[in-house]
């Protein structure tokens, strides 16, 4: 049969396997976003909107984070975590706690960078007038922010788009372990080494079908946000 046919097959028939590797993709994904939102987007935002000594170093820091390599990332958190490491008494390792915090560290400079850049840019004479106008300054704050909303959504789809695929670090602190730590990319790569395409196929079918879908709803959050804007 052919490939591309088992594999779509595999996707409606609701192959338990495939699906699972799914789920838990999302799971440990979704987690992993939700970590680096809570600690990047008041990151980028701080920075963004105030002044202090050592700003442009921090900045450049955060922007740098754009650039690890997931696998340098992986290492990282495996040396952490490992036996030997500081960590290495939670036995972390080979878990998914572990691949959340390096799927947390590779997305979390994408999203502060992004919302750094976009706050940055806000003009000051919004917060000028609202303050002028009574605002408290945590009122001038959220209406600043208000203003590159937009922006801020973006910076979630950056810091999804880069764990959603990636492999190289969850495969070394994850181990690839089949019901437990085993995610779409990690499947895509053992399956296809097995010379079982169409469970690679169906996986990654689901893969770039999911990164599009959450980038599609982004894009409607970010216009329903700038026709409120507009309403207003």
């Amino acid at each position: 049969m052919d490939p591309l046919l088992e594999a779509l097959r595999l996707i409606t028939s609701g192959d338990l396997y495939v699906w699972n590797v799914i789920l838990r993709s999302l799971q440990i994904s979704g987690s992993a976003l939700l970590l680096a939102m809570v600690i990047g987007l008041p990151i980028g935002i701080a920075v963004g909107l105030t002044r202090f000594r050592l700003r442009l170093p921090l900045v450049a820091v955060i922007n740098a984070g754009l650039a690890f390599p997931p696998v340098v990332v992986g290492l990282g958190v495996f040396l952490v975590l490992s036996r030997a490491g500081p960590l290495g008494d939670l036995q972390l390792l080979y878990t998914p706690a572990a691949m959340i915090g390096a799927q947390a560290i590779l997305a979390g400079p994408y999203i502060a960078a992004v919302s750094l850049a976009a706050v940055e840019n806000i003009p000051r004479d919004i917060s000028l007038q609202a303050r002028a106008l009574g605002a408290s300054r945590w009122q001038a704050i959220v209406l600043q922010l208000r203003e590159v909303r937009t922006s801020l959504v973006a910076a979630v789809a950056a810091g999804f788009g880069a764990i959603i695929s990636e492999v190289g670090a969850v495969m070394m602190v994850g181990g690839n372990i089949l019901g437990e730590t085993r995610v779409m990319t990690t499947a895509i790569v053992l399956e296809t080494r097995r010379g079982n395409f169409d469970v690679a196929i169906a996986m990654g079918i689901v893969l770039m079908l999911i990164a599009l879908c959450v980038n599609a709803v982004l894009l409607l959050l970010g216009r329903r946000t700038i026709r409120r804007g507009q309403a207003a």
